[in-house]
């Protein structure tokens, strides 16, 4: 069954577009975290991060950095956040890569999505060791 994405890239779903070539496009978020919230979708359906391509990914970014500007430049957005919610454990809903580009301003009454945790004692180090790549 095709996604969400699918059926907006295909046209059965109508989106406000404000991007789109042959690698990705980018739409508005109908549930906005703010608005002006916007998600560059890749056109291909890899359901994750890991599974996109590099060149496609690169692309991708550089599409969400040239959001990031305008919202900058019209929304006097004074920040933004840029998330891939990447697998279901991580908040994905929809199983095709998406990149979320989320206009933020001081004061806005947003808090940030992650809270912070700590390490025990040399745990850091350990997780370190596991992690090198």
């Amino acid at each position: 069954m095709a996604t969400v994405f699918e059926m907006i890239i295909s046209g059965d779903i109508p989106s406000t577009k404000l991007y789109e070539d042959d690698q990705c496009i980018a739409i508005l978020d109908i549930s906005p975290v703010a608005k002006g919230h916007a998600l560059v979708i890749s056109r291909q359906p890899y359901a994750t991060f890991t599974e996109v391509p590099l060149e496609t990914l690169s692309h991708m970014m550089d599409i969400a950095r040239r959001i990031d500007m305008k919202q900058r430049e019209v929304l006097k957005a004074e920040g933004t956040n840029i998330m891939i919610n990447n697998s279901p454990a991580s908040g994905q809903e929809v199983p095709h890569l998406h990149i979320h580009v989320i206009p933020r301003v001081s004061g806005d009454g947003r808090t940030p999505v992650l809270k912070k945790t700590s390490y025990e004692d040399g745990e850091i180090a350990a997780y370190g060791e596991k992690l090198r790549i």
